[in-house]
């Protein structure tokens, strides 16, 4: 549990590229006390290191150790723009979510600029059965529902929101082989979503990028459309994050 707790806190921070106690508190559902007494053994580990009042970023330390990164900032210098050009093809909005901590966040979205009329999704924590973000990371993400004593606690937003654990379960099935989860009216009505993970494995499978509009614009045709569009969106930019050598590459001699 000490463990599982100190990695929770490295992934929040190292996600956020910064990040506040109240931030590490708000996205793992830990106390104050113990996130103050965690965070104190990871600077003195080198884990962590303070970089202004309240505020710490992963350490020299574990930067050494892993050699990467995958913060919002570095991963929004590839994705912001593919999402750009898609919205602005497509006249919806696109959006980036992660996993973060035990909820799936939208961390980023891109607004078509041609005048067609759009709906913004907003920012912040999607409920894991209630979304296609959060959908399309859970199930490619099997632990995370683990995690969660969901029995009797999946939340109904609208009458087509699901309730049940087993009719959850064989929607993330049809994800799975389908490669995109949709979310039809499930939180909002007359709002719907689409959205594919980066990868079935590794880092991808803890983030999607997907798309979001009306009933009117969202049609099951449409849908089907932009649901294969964004999972090719998902394989080629996850190439791009992961490969052993980035598109565009050159070799010398």
């Amino acid at each position: 549990m000490h463990l599982e707790r100190l990695t929770l806190i490295l992934e929040i921070v190292g996600q956020k590229d910064e990040a506040t106690v109240a931030d590490i508190c708000a996205h793992s559902d830990l106390p104050k006390p113990s996130v103050y007494r965690l965070v104190h053994d990871l600077v003195a580990a080198g884990l962590l290191e303070p970089v202004a009042r309240g505020r710490f970023a992963i350490g020299t330390r574990l930067k050494r150790i892993t050699q990467s990164d995958q913060s919002d900032r570095v991963l929004l210098e590839l994705i912001a723009p593919a999402l750009k050009q898609a919205a602005t093809d497509r006249g919806v909005a696109f959006f980036l979510s992660r996993l973060r901590g035990r909820a799936v966040e939208i961390i980023h979205v891109e607004t078509p600029d041609t005048g067609v009329s759009y709906l913004h999704p907003g920012l912040g924590k999607r409920p894991l059965h209630a979304c296609s973000c959060s959908k399309a990371v859970a199930a490619f993400s099997p632990d995370l529902l683990l995690t969660q004593d969901l029995e009797g606690r999946l939340k109904a937003y609208t009458e087509f929101t699901l309730t049940r654990i087993e009719d959850l379960e064989a929607e993330l099935d049809v994800i799975r082989r389908r490669g995109y989860a949709e979310c039809v009216e499930e939180i909002e009505r007359g709002m719907c979503s689409v959205a594919a993970p980066l990868g079935e494995t590794g880092p991808g499978a803890t983030m999607s990028i997907g798309a979001t509009g009306s009933m009117r614009v969202f049609t099951p045709v449409f849908r089907a459309e932009i649901g294969e569009e964004i999972t090719r969106m998902a394989r080629d930019l996850a190439a791009g994050l992961w490969s052993a050598e980035p598109p565009g590459a050159r070799k010398s001699g």
